[in-house]
């Protein structure tokens, strides 16, 4: 009987969120907080100032984190959601300036059945 890994390189899944939210008024600077905030209470860590990602241990649980993000959508401006495999993610090349840096570590989550 074949037993498949768990954590494969293409069962795991990252979720990428990109968003260029509008900041001119008071209303619409408290509503792109709130978008950030929301993404960062579930789990999401800032990439670049408007990209935050998040590694889920599944394509299902990235769904659900997913439909999170989507409930959450502020009225106006842009929002983009990718998910990518945890194999295409490591094909990243990520540089500061022209210095080549490594990408980021999954963070350790608690997965209780």
């Amino acid at each position: 009987m074949l037993i498949e890994n768990r954590y494969s390189a293409y069962r795991v899944m990252w979720v990428l969120v990109f968003f260029d939210l509008p900041t001119e008024t008071k209303k619409e600077r408290k509503a792109a907080g709130l978008f950030r905030k929301k993404l960062i209470a579930d789990g999401f860590s800032m990439f670049q100032f408007s990209i935050y990602l998040r590694h889920c241990p599944s394509r299902e649980n990235a769904k659900v984190h997913v439909k999170r993000v989507k409930r959450n959508l502020p009225k106006q401006g842009k929002v983009c959601i990718l998910e990518i495999t945890d194999k295409q993610f490591g094909n990243m090349e990520l540089f500061h300036g022209v210095e080549e840096v490594s990408l980021p570590k999954p963070s350790q989550q608690l997965e209780l059945f």
